[in-house]
């Protein structure tokens, strides 16, 4: 099979990287050239264009930042759709809202390409060992011939069936994502600011039973004050502003993500953007 990958950010590159130890050719693309000449080094074989990278493919994985970018590299005019051969289908990886999934559904069946969301569950972390969940809005009759080529990126792939309901399980998941990390960095302030010492914070509060298994990696990087980016807060930010987005077409109240969501503008404001996202502790 020809897999071309577009988009070798944090997540991507560490997918794609996995990806080459299948059976199938695969061809990448990226917006910026360093993660292209690094992929070309591991086994990779490279394009210069979205266009020519798509040319041949049977199956086309993205992963890219937001539905603007996805717009731009795969809708607008001469984008990577319109060179993808009759018959091929292309998985976006991307986390982006279910309306806008829903509009690269029926561009893509408007050229003869299969389109199928499925977004990831994991951090950098995750895509490095081959963990991350895909989540999928496709039957397991439609998923069967990608499987063995997911399997290599993910250890679990959900089929939800019917297209868009990858995207909206995956705003399910990052809102809590985002206000566990907000909930859990506001208690440890308020420790603090009783007297509790910041050791025995982070070394106790993830083992209470009400915290998220999660947490306790996240308060190792708040300990050492070490915010390197696993998932950036600029895109925990958007994630959230698509969520409320959504919330907003489907006329449910969202008052607590809304919070979130201005919190870590706030971070992204104070030049936190590219800092991993439990650095939003650091504005408190």
């Amino acid at each position: 099979m020809n897999i071309t990958f577009i988009g070798l950010g944090i997540m991507g590159k560490r997918m794609a990287l996995n990806l080459l130890q299948s059976d199938a050719t695969v061809t990448v693309w990226n917006r910026s050239p360093e993660p292209i000449a690094e992929l070309g080094k591991a086994g990779a074989q490279t394009a210069a264009t979205p266009a020519e990278a798509v040319a041949v493919a049977d199956l086309v994985l993205s992963m890219l930042s937001t539905p603007e970018v996805v717009e731009a590299v795969f809708l607008g005019a001469g984008g990577a759709l319109s060179h993808m051969p009759e018959g091929a289908t292309w998985i976006d990886c991307s986390t982006v809202n279910p309306t806008f999934s829903l509009r690269c559904d029926a561009l893509a069946r408007e050229t003869g390409v299969q389109f199928i969301d499925a977004p990831v569950v994991g951090t950098k972390p995750h895509a490095e060992k081959a963990e991350l969940t895909i989540i999928t809005g496709a039957t397991e009759e439609e998923i069967a011939p990608f499987a063995p080529y997911l399997n290599y990126m993910g250890q679990t792939v959900l089929k939800l069936g019917g297209r868009s309901r990858g995207s909206a399980f995956k705003m399910l998941i990052n809102t809590l994502l985002a206000q566990s990390m907000a909930a859990f960095a506001e208690t440890v302030k308020l420790g603090e600011a009783m007297g509790l010492p910041r050791d025995f914070l982070l070394d106790n509060l993830p083992k209470s039973p009400v915290v998220a298994p999660f947490l306790k990696a996240k308060a190792e990087l708040i300990r050492k004050g070490d915010f390197e980016a696993q998932f950036p807060l600029e895109w925990m930010q958007k994630d959230l502003h698509l969520a409320t987005l959504c919330a907003y077409e489907a006329g449910q109240p969202m008052p607590l993500a809304n919070a979130a969501k201005e919190l870590y503008a706030l971070a992204k404001a104070k030049g936190l953007e590219r800092a991993d996202f439990s650095a939003v502790y650091k504005i408190l």
